[in-house]
Order: structure tokens, then sequence, then C-alpha cells
């Protein structure tokens, strides 16, 4: 199923794609939900980001190819970050370069959304607290991060978690899905799911060690090599086959 959040003449509501349209439900799908009769044709909605959560966590140089194109080895365990819920955006909605910087860059990514309340998880376990996954921009400020190291501040402005356009709960990391993204339609990043360091199952088990993670919480898996630049006027996809594309311009204020 995808599911997808959207904003209706009526006000914001979660559905399910259907090929006429969006079904529309009562609720949603990280507590209780209830389908109705309605479906809106596509070009009735639009599209937001599929959840808003309490926080996402990330995790750097999760790619080893990514790892090595930043200098770096690859870690004997997950590195760990936060991005406010503040820089979440959805699909179509303008990432915007902060004044501070003079290097953004885009990471494509798989994000895992979490489905129920998730504390001291097995990785064994893992499935049973997953909703589904999306793809997503871990958008950074490179030169911020290099001159001092402040991995939050560099990918924490507002706008620099572009998520969407759907969550499919039907979806298998580790069937070798890949993630790609394009600039302006030219091919920047593409790698598989299955070059992970470490998978959604040991990042799960890890960060639930640490802190809970509640319904709608959002895990970023890390972004394969070919990061690069991203300038006002550009626009950026991010496409993880069976999930759909997450495109979103990009501006200056």
């Amino acid at each position: 199923m995808k599911i997808v959040r959207v904003r209706t003449d009526e006000g914001i509501a979660y559905g399910a794609v259907e090929p006429e349209g969006v079904r529309l439900y009562k609720g949603s799908p990280l507590f209780e939900w209830e389908s109705t009769e309605v479906v809106a044709p596509f070009d009735s909605v639009q599209l937001l980001a599929p959840v808003f959560p309490t926080k996402v966590l990330a995790i750097g140089k999760n790619y080893a190819d990514h790892a090595a194109e930043m200098g770096a080895d690859v870690p004997d365990s997950p590195i760990l970050f936060m991005k406010p819920a503040t820089s979440v955006i959805g699909p179509g909605g303008p990432i915007v370069i902060p004044p501070d910087s003079m290097e953004v860059h885009h990471e494509a990514e798989v994000a895992v959304i979490i489905g129920s309340v998730a504390r001291n998880v097995r990785a064994e376990d893992a499935s049973s607290v997953i909703l589904g996954y999306t793809a997503a921009n871990d958008v950074t400020a490179r030169d911020l991060q290099r001159i001092d190291g402040q991995w939050t501040r560099a990918k924490g402005y507002d706008t620099f978690c572009p998520l969407g356009p759907a969550i499919e709960t039907e979806f298998d990391p580790l069937a070798g899905v890949g993630v790609i993204c394009r600039v302006n339609g030219e091919i920047k990043q593409s790698g598989p799911t299955t070059d992970m360091v470490f998978g959604v199952a040991e990042l799960i088990e890890y960060i639930t060690r640490v802190m809970t993670l509640l319904p709608g919480d959002v895990i970023l898996t890390g972004t394969p090599s070919g990061v690069g630049p991203i300038v006002h006027g550009d626009v950026v996809e991010v496409e993880v086959e069976s999930i759909g594309v997450l495109s979103n311009p990009v501006v200056e204020p």
C-alpha cells in the first residue's frame, strides 16, 4: 500500500493511492484510521510530507563509497545524528539555500517511518515497529560541516529534510532497491540499498538502545556516493524504486 498525506479543500488527511486517485481516510495510519467512500482525483489534492515526526534520526557514512568520497573510513558502528522536525518539507516544497552557506549538497536516501512506540527493539523484531518507507533528501551545508564539524547545524536548517511522495508499506531494503538522485534531470547518485554498511534492522536496534522512537519518527539510512552542490534554480529529484519520485526546487531566500 502507498500511503500519502494530502491537503484537500476540507483540510489535511491521510489516504491510500488507488488507480483513480487518493482514497481518503479518517484518522491516521500511525494510530487508528478508517476508509471513507471518497476518492479524490490526483489533481485535486496537494501532496504533503507523509509524516510530521517528533524527530528525524540520520545515519552518516552508511555507504562505503560515500565514506570514501568524503575521505573517511567505514565506521565500526553507526554514526547517529539528528535533524529537527522543522527541517521537514514535502514534495514540491522549496529547498531554501541559507545565507550562511556557499555549498549546499543533495543526499538521496531511503527513510524508515516508525509505526509504533519502539524501545530496546532487537534486530530480528525490527519489522514489527516499521510502518513503511519513503524517499528523503538529507540536504547538507557541506562547507559549514567541514568548518566546525557541527552536523546538526549543517543539516538542520529549515527545508533541509524533504520527504515523500508516499509511504510504501511493502518495501524490502534487502532486495537491492535503487536509490537515485537527479539534478535538473541529470543522474548524480545511484546505488542499491544492499550497499548499506548497517541495515535497517541493525539501525533500529542501535537507535532504540539510546532513545525511544515514537509513531511517525523517521530514520534516514545514509546516502550513496555522488553527493554534490545544488543552487538556486535547480530541481532535485530523489527516486527510490517502488516508492516514487520526490521532487523539490531550490531557491534563495
